[in-house]
């Protein structure tokens, strides 16, 4: 370990949780959350975080991102998280690129969740900040005050803020949604950047051939994952009313995607079983989510038909 951080460490400033198995993204990163919350880590006026902010090993931060963004933030009321201007970071030539990684998180018409203008080169078009459907796990900025209200109390008393029955994948856009449902705002501000060296890839995921495409880049642990958590997390926050206005746009995809995993893709079949097994635990959750609900499917219907 390096002599710098061991020094922190002895001090009291960095605190390390040594998991001795992978407990995946969503129980990580709540466990760096309720650190934060609990007050044992404190600012140096000695007080509670106001802010939590999550980090990927492969982001690196511009020196003004942190100022720039909690600046922000602090300055807007009703704001769950925010995200600055991510693009590509190319590891293997050391240097970073104009590509965009995320400007935040948009949903389609099908509950299709993506970053917004992944893939493409920025040539000006994403220098005005606006609000987002939600923000990326890889770099989020939380309030605190938000999450302790969107976290869900479990019959064991646990608090889960990421769901931690997700593992990975799908669980920062599921808080996004929750977020969302209680009506809390997120915001994207281009003004701070950072770099992100994404492992699966920058590409667009728009159309349905993108979509495809992008998947023989992961493996099939991320397939299932990420074809599973899509599921649950439709089962816990989608409303009547979208499923209503949206249905054959949901009824087509979902057709076409059963189609595609059963002649292309079988191994992921598998998770239906998960899936099922899941269900009344998700009932649960919703059932929590639904009673703290403080807007209608209109509102959210606005961010289905939204154009990055």
């Amino acid at each position: 370990m390096k002599k710098k951080y061991k020094q922190q460490i002895e001090s009291g400033r960095l605190h390390v949780i040594a998991n001795k198995e992978n407990l995946g993204y969503a129980k990580a990163a709540n466990q760096g959350i309720k650190l934060a919350i609990s007050g044992e880590i404190s600012g140096e006026n000695g007080s509670k975080a106001d802010y939590v902010v999550i980090t990927n090993p492969d982001i690196i931060y511009s020196p003004s991102y942190f100022e720039k963004i909690v600046s922000k933030i602090s300055q807007t009321s009703h704001v769950a998280g925010i995200t600055g201007k991510v693009y590509k970071y190319d590891f293997a030539n050391k240097k970073p690129t104009k590509i965009i990684d995320t400007v935040g998180l948009y949903i389609d018409r099908r509950f299709r969740v993506a970053d917004g203008a992944q893939g493409k080169l920025d040539e000006g078009r994403f220098d005005k900040e606006k609000e987002v459907f939600g923000i990326s796990g890889a770099c989020p900025l939380y309030s605190v005050k938000a999450l302790e209200e969107a976290k869900i109390t479990l019959s064991n008393g646990q608090d889960e803020y990421f769901d931690e029955d997700f593992f990975m994948y799908k669980e920062d856009v599921d808080l996004s949604w929750r977020l969302q449902l209680l009506g809390y705002k997120f915001l994207y501000y281009p003004k701070a950047i950072a770099f992100h060296g994404r492992g699966t890839g920058v590409i667009e995921r728009k159309t349905n051939w993108q979509i495809v495409r992008n998947r023989k880049f992961l493996n099939k642990f991320q397939r299932y994952y990420s074809f599973r958590n899509q599921r649950l997390m439709i089962m816990k926050n989608a409303l009547l009313g979208n499923y209503i206005r949206n249905f054959f746009q949901i009824l087509i995809n979902d057709v076409a995607t059963l189609f595609y995993l059963l002649f292309f893709e079988p191994s992921t079949l598998k998770a239906f079983f998960s899936i099922y097994k899941l269900s009344p635990k998700m009932a649960r959750k919703r059932k929590l989510i639904m009673a703290k609900r403080k807007v209608s499917a209109r509102e959210i219907n606005k961010w289905m038909t939204a154009k990055p």
